[in-house]
């Protein structure tokens, strides 16, 4: 008897499981992948490229204030931004040529060339900046 109480309390207890793992799987949300950008060139047209070598990722999280600006400065290896919010002016200072980049965007930059950004709007810019660069370098350089 004790045995077959046992077996019950099983048999209730893995139906229950199964149950719920049903009831889980229906409340699923499937999974969707939106392209935002796919690309060649960077921002300026040039082919993108990597440096050859060992090559380390940063990522970092940038908070532009309303009214601040990054000086004029560029970048000797890859690097890309999201922008989370807000809205940023990115001025090529060799091509003259002012792009604006607005939350959801994706910032392919300019490699060795210099540049400038503000942030002109009355919201702050939040942006994730990946960095791809031999071990060690720096991937800023101001004028």
């Amino acid at each position: 008897m004790e045995k077959m109480m046992m077996s019950g309390k099983f048999a209730a207890g893995l139906l229950l499981c199964l149950w719920s793992g049903a009831a889980w799987a229906e409340d699923a949300k499937p999974v969707t992948v939106t392209p935002i950008l796919a690309t060649e060139s960077t921002a300026s047209g040039q082919p993108i490229t990597f440096p050859s070598g060992h090559l380390a990722f940063t990522a970092s999280a940038y908070d532009i204030a309303p009214g601040a600006s990054l000086p004029e400065h560029k970048h000797p290896f890859p690097r890309y931004a999201y922008v989370v919010a807000g809205t940023i002016a990115v001025t090529n200072t060799v091509t003259g040529k002012t792009t604006t980049y607005k939350a959801g965007d994706v910032i392919i930059e300019a490699v060795d060339q210099w540049h400038k950004a503000a942030n002109t709007g009355s919201d702050a810019i939040k942006l994730i900046v990946y960095d791809f660069a031999p071990k060690g370098a720096q991937n800023v350089v101001r004028k």
